[in-house]
C-alpha cells in the first residue's frame, strides 16, 4: 500500500477541518497517509503499480522493492490506470526521465491524459518512452507483461463501475461506460483474485459481483457520509454528486461489504474529513465490527 488517502492527502494541503488540524498538531489518533496507489506482485521481482499518484516519487522510495537494482532500472513493470482523474494518473509526469514506461489503461482514459496536453510531450522524449496497452472492458482476462514482453503470472480484468469523467475535462466529453473502471487482478499460480474499486458511485450488479469472486477486496473508502462536506462547511456537493457512495447508514456501502465472502476487505482512497481516520472514532468501530479494514500507507497484504 504505497497511498491510502483520497486526493489532497491528509492531512490536505489547504484544510483545516478537525481530522487535518488534529493529525498536523498530534492531538488525535491517526496517521499521515499520501494519495491512493498499490503496488502488486507475484515474485517481488517485478511489480504493477495500481495508479500514479501526484506524491510517486516518495512512495516509490517508502518501499524498498521498487528501488533500482542497477545504474538505470527499475522493478515497476507496469502501471493500471482505474480512471483518469489527476490524483490517479498525475504522476506518471513525473517518471519523465529516460525510462521505457508500459501503462494499461482503457482508450477514454488515454485520450483524456493524452490529447491537448502539452506536458505529456516530456513522455515522449524517445521513441517507445510509453507504450499504452488498451484495456478492454467485457473482455476475458488479459495478461501482464513483463518489460521483455514475457507473462508477469498476473491477470487483469476491466470491468465498468458506476462513476464519471475527470473534473478537468467534465463538460468537454460525454461519460462513457470506459471512465471509470475496476480492477481484478489474479495470480495465475493461485487463482486467488484481488479487486481494486477505489472510486464508486452506487451500487449495482457488477460491482456486487465483482465483490463476490474476489478473495481480497479494496474499495471506496472516500466518504462516511452523505453530506459529509457540506456539514464541516469545506464543501457544496454531496458524495454521490462526487461519485463516490458512502459508507455509512443503513443504504451504504459497509453494511454491503460486510457481508461479501472475501477474507481481506479494505477501505482505500479515503477523504480527509472522513472520522474512519480517527483510530479511535466510533465510525472507525463500526467499520472494524464489519470485519473491514482501513488501509494505511505502509500496509502489506498477502492474499
Amino acid at each position: 500500500m504505497l497511498g491510502s488517502a483520497a486526493g489532497g492527502g491528509f492531512p490536505q494541503w489547504n484544510c483545516g477541518c478537525p481530522n487535518c488540524r488534529g493529525v498536523r498538531e498530534g492531538t488525535i489518533a491517526a496517521k499521515p497517509r499520501t494519495q491512493a496507489s498499490v503496488a502488486v506482485s507475484t515474485d517481488s521481482t517485478f511489480w504493477f503499480l495500481i495508479n500514479a499518484s501526484p506524491e510517486i516519487r516518495a512512495q516509490i522510495e517508502s518501499f524498498p522493492c521498487l528501488h533500482p537494482q542497477a545504474d538505470r532500472h527499475s522493478p515497476i513493470a507496469g502501471i493500471l490506470l482505474n480512471n483518469g482523474d489527476l490524483d490517479q494518473c498525475l504522476g506518471l509526469l513525473s517518471l519523465r526521465e529516460a525510462h521505457p514506461l508500459h501503462i494499461y489503461a482503457t482508450d477514454r482514459v488515454r485520450h483524456g491524459f493524452t490529447e491537448d496536453n502539452i506536458l505529456y510531450r516530456t513522455l515522449e522524449r524517445f521513441p517507445g518512452q510509453v507504450t499504452w496497452h488498451t484495456l478492454k472492458l467485457g473482455s476475458s482476462e488479459q495478461m501482464l507483461l513483463t518489460p521483455e514482453g514475457a507473462p508477469s503470472g498476473l491477470t487483469v480484468t476491466a470491468v465498468p463501475i458506476p462513476g464519471k469523467v475527470p473534473l478537468h475535462v467534465e463538460g468537454r466529453i460525454a461519460p462513457d461506460r470506459e471512465d471509470n473502471i475496476g480492477l481484478i487482478i489474479r495470480d495465475i499460480a493461485t487463482g486467488r483474485r484481488l479487486a481494486y474499486l477505489p472510486a464508486v458511485a452506487a451500487r449495482n450488479c457488477e460491482v456486487i459481483a465483482i465483490l463476490q469472486e474476489a478473495d481480497g477486496v479494496f474499495f471506496d473508502g472516500t466518504f462516511w457520509a452523505s453530506d459529509e462536506l457540506t456539514t464541516l462547511g469545506v464543501g457544496e456537493r454531496r458524495a454521490e454528486e462526487m461519485a463516490h457512495w458512502p459508507l455509512g447508514g443503513p443504504t451504504g456501502s459497509l453494511k454491503m461489504l460486510s457481508t461479501i465472502r472475501a477474507r481481506q476487505r479494505m477501505l482505500i482512497h479515503i477523504n480527509n474529513t472522513n472520522p474512519i481516520l480517527r483510530e479511535d472514532s466510533l465510525e472507525r468501530q463500526e467499520v472494524s465490527a464489519a470485519g473491514v479494514e482501513v488501509a494505511y500507507d505502509g500496509m502489506e497484504v498477502m492474499l
